[in-house]
């Protein structure tokens, strides 16, 4: 039987916070910070029985993912947001009566979903670059719950950042293995 040492075996190695790529909204890699991979919370319900108490799992609830992406100039990540909620149904208040068609449409779960493209997917990468996928989250039916466009300081000389919070439905696992490319997109493509 092998029995392996992750410290004396150089082909071991862990998966590295870095080493990510985030498709969204068909935003360039290269704006985005951190992201949270998702997570879920288990329910319970418990039933008390004279001194004791037995717990039951309930429903599964996945956790809202946290994007924070740089504030590029070109493409322009703000006009680019702006235009997602748009696209999703958001009508100023002035523009209500100005479009017959369209001025008196609300936002709806459908159009949220497409306006943030094909899907949302988060990939860890293996050392040899992005054709090294290591595992690939798919967050189904995401929705844009907040956008915070940072604030402006005179004495700062860091970047603008956005933080965008996801809700979504559920959250699709595809572990690929080292070395190989997924087959996500409907086209039969690794890449939109």
């Amino acid at each position: 039987m092998t029995t392996y040492s992750f410290w004396s075996e150089s082909s071991l190695e862990p998966k590295r916070k870095f080493r990510y790529l985030l498709y969204f909204a068909g935003m360039p890699y290269f704006i985005a910070k951190t992201v949270t991979k998702p997570s879920f919370s288990v329910g319970s319900s418990q039933h008390s029985f004279l001194q004791h108490n037995f717990n039951f799992p309930g429903r599964v609830t996945w956790q809202d993912v946290n994007i924070t992406i740089v504030d590029a100039i070109q493409p322009d990540s703000t006009a680019t947001l702006y235009k997602i909620i748009q696209d999703a149904g958001y009508v100023l208040p002035p523009n209500v009566n100005q479009d017959e068609l369209g001025g008196k449409r609300t936002v709806t779960k459908q159009a949220m979903v497409n306006s943030l493209g094909p899907t949302v997917r988060i990939d860890t990468i293996g050392g040899s670059g992005a054709d090294e996928i290591i595992e690939s989250w798919i967050l189904n039916n995401p929705q844009i719950s907040s956008v915070n466009f940072d604030s402006l300081d005179y004495s700062s000389d860091d970047l603008l950042n956005i933080q965008i919070t996801l809700k979504y439905d559920w959250a699709s696992l595809n572990e690929v293995g080292v070395g190989s490319t997924p087959q996500l997109w409907p086209n039969g493509n690794s890449e939109p």
